[in-house]
């Protein structure tokens, strides 16, 4: 009985991942929206039927997909973060920018499911997407833990009120965060964010998107909300 189990049990294994390999190259080739069960389907030379007994459909593929797709983006970004010295929370801060960046340029297809339009008619099961799908934030919000003695926040008009920032707070599952810090890590990763997005997508065309040096300066921009004033590297 246990033979039998462990030889189901790899013979799974073996099928989920030759499935996920076959549906990446179906996201690539036809996007998030049109990934087909079928289509995966004849890329394994499997029939149809046969692979709904590894899923239940498109939305269960989908799901797999994005998955995957944040846990190997996390273990990227948290392995390039962990070989910066404790200490550093600046050099932590530019590592983790500097890696999501990275893994979304090798990654452009696998990005765009995770960050780009949503799928119509999927809405993406918060209890299985959440663990690696925070993975990243984890890191950034550890920044804003460990910072005891930050230098002054910048002063930025329009930032959210006291109760405002405690309700995020909660909502961030970091209660314990100076509100302050929250709305300032919220900005420095929605920058991130939104600068990885205008390049990979060219929302503001092929040339400006390449533009390292605008990179560059979106990850001092992230600096100085975190950190205040950046320090002088020339000093």
């Amino acid at each position: 009985m246990t033979s039998t189990m462990g030889t189901r049990e790899r013979r799974r294994s073996e099928v989920t991942a030759a499935l996920l390999a076959a549906a990446k190259r179906e996201l690539a080739r036809t996007g998030a929206a049109g990934l087909s069960v079928r289509a995966v389907a004849r890329d394994m030379d499997m029939a149809p039927s046969a692979l709904f007994r590894y899923i239940s459909g498109r939305d269960e593929l989908l799901t797999l997909l994005i998955v995957d797709a944040y846990s190997r983006l996390g273990e990227h970004v948290e392995a390039v973060e962990r070989a910066v010295p404790r200490s550093d929370l600046r050099g932590r801060w530019r590592a983790i920018a500097t890696s999501f960046r990275g893994w979304a340029v090798a990654n452009p297809h696998e990005y765009a499911l995770l960050y780009g339009s949503p799928v119509p008619e999927y809405k993406a099961p918060a209890e299985r997407t959440n663990p690696s799908g925070t993975r990243v934030t984890n890191l950034l919000a550890a920044l804003g833990m460990e910072d005891a003695t930050p230098p002054p926040r910048p002063s930025i008009p329009h930032m959210p009120d006291a109760a405002e920032l405690r309700a995020l707070a909660v909502a961030a599952d970091v209660p314990t965060m100076d509100g302050d810090r929250l709305a300032a890590g919220l900005l420095a990763w929605t920058a991130l964010v939104g600068a990885v997005s205008s390049e990979l997508f060219e929302q503001l065309g092929e040339p400006v998107a390449r533009l390292d040096t605008l990179f560059d300066a979106t990850v001092a921009l992230g600096e100085w909300l975190l950190f205040g004033s950046p320090r002088d590297e020339s000093a």
